[in-house]
């Protein structure tokens, strides 16, 4: 009776092992997926936030002086913004942000119907643009492109 007893030890050990190598081959495989996951969509969360932060930029432009900051600036001309001196300003040169990331502006013309609406035709109103800002990424197979739009009022009246 002792000898039929012998192998079940072992064959309980190699059924243990095998589940615990299960388990930790699936937490290495999730793991994995993770982490390329992660690397292939940084970029798109870097373009967002930079986009975001392009828009609030012309609307700091837009509240130190609508007539010196946005007035001045052509209708579909790409703008770069830069910060210098504790301010943002408009640029036609290109400014790239941590040698990757490229970001421009383009301020277009907002017409209004009869009825006070924006529309794409009517009647010119100057104290309102719309603003597109675009970000690209420079990536070694591609280019991304992010892209977020609002409209800006000259609610200071300066």
């Amino acid at each position: 009776m002792k000898g039929k007893n012998n192998g079940s030890g072992i064959i309980e050990v190699v059924v243990g092992l095998a589940i615990i190598s299960v388990g930790i081959f699936s937490i290495l495989r999730t793991y994995n997926y993770y982490i390329k996951f992660a690397i292939a969509h940084r970029y798109d969360v870097q373009l967002a936030l930079l986009a975001e932060e392009g828009i609030e930029a012309v609307k700091l432009l837009r509240d130190t002086g609508w007539a010196t900051k946005i007035t001045p600036l052509s209708s579909g001309t790409n703008y770069s913004l830069a910060y210098a001196t504790s301010s943002w300003a408009s640029t036609t040169t290109i400014k790239y942000i941590d040698g990757r990331f490229n970001r421009t502006f383009i301020l277009s013309d907002v017409y209004r119907d009869s009825n006070d609406r924006i529309a794409s035709s009517g009647t010119l109103d100057p104290n309102t643009k719309k603003v597109i800002v675009s970000v690209f990424a420079r990536n070694i197979l591609a280019t991304t492109t992010k892209s977020i739009s609002t409209y800006i009022t000259n609610i200071f009246g300066n």
